[in-house]
């Protein structure tokens, strides 16, 4: 059985580290370089760094600080925001990405995702999905719709099912953002993690509403997620990695240990 990853999210703005409560209320809480660095040494698995304006924007990723968080960590490293072409992803793997999340540009042009794959491999492609709960109609039947510019613009595409599309395009993995829990610290959208998860065979990261260890590890086992992304409970320092991975080790799932 594969170890359950613990993976952190850099969403940065203008360059600098920021967090924002479903999707709104954005605020400046640090430098996204020195936080990298710190939760490398902390033995987190996985960073995820998104420009989450670079869409909402119409604008590149600022590939500088891309470059300068890539420096300093040596764990796998995806990166996110504004990415609209092979090329674009090219350069963000060139600045010293592993992976890239395709999220706004894929739902306007699917294509991309086969595209990003063929030219990289699957392993490297992340299909990042921000989802809003809705009520269920005959064109949302699960009750999940797909949101894109930052939660902005909404695209009246089932979750589900462009789930299952972006895996049958070439995308290694999902991030699965639950805007209704982002930022909430109240816990992961458990329901939504689970359909996805039971509907697609790639690995699925949870996003959204993580507060307390126990949260992790309801995502973790009942959400069938294979990875659980924190941002709040480590940006605040309520929580250490350290701690985290302790009680889900402790709780009998299989964690890389620092």
């Amino acid at each position: 059985m594969l170890s359950k990853r613990i993976i952190s999210c850099l969403d940065v703005r203008d360059g600098k580290l920021a967090k924002s409560i479903k999707f709104v209320d954005t605020r400046d809480i640090g430098d996204p370089v020195i936080q990298a660095r710190k939760y490398y040494e902390a033995g987190l698995d996985e960073l995820v760094f998104y420009d989450i304006t670079a869409s909402s924007d119409n604008r590149g990723i600022m590939i500088d600080v891309v470059r300068r968080v890539a420096e300093q960590v040596f764990i796998p490293f995806s990166v996110g925001g504004g990415l609209r072409t092979v090329e674009d992803c090219s350069r963000v793997l060139l600045a010293g990405a592993e992976k890239v999340n395709v999220n706004s540009a894929a739902v306007k042009n699917p294509q991309l995702i086969a595209e990003v794959s063929y030219a990289f491999g699957a392993q490297a492609v992340v299909l990042s999905m921000d989802v809003l709960r809705v009520p269920s109609t005959e064109e949302i039947p699960s009750g999940y719709e797909i949101v894109i510019n930052g939660g902005r613009t909404r695209m009246g595409l089932d979750a589900i099912q462009w789930a299952q599309k972006g895996e049958q395009l070439g995308a290694g993995e999902l991030v699965i953002n639950s805007i209704d829990a982002d930022g909430t610290r109240q816990g992961y959208e458990l329901r939504l993690t689970r359909q996805i998860a039971e509907a697609v065979s790639i690995p699925v990261i949870a996003s959204g509403g993580g507060g307390k260890p126990e949260d992790l590890y309801e995502v973790l086992t009942e959400g069938k997620a294979d990875a659980a992304l924190v941002a709040s409970m480590l940006h605040y320092n309520e929580y250490t990695i350290g701690e985290v991975k302790s009680y889900l080790a402790g709780r009998g799932l299989k964690i890389r240990m620092v």
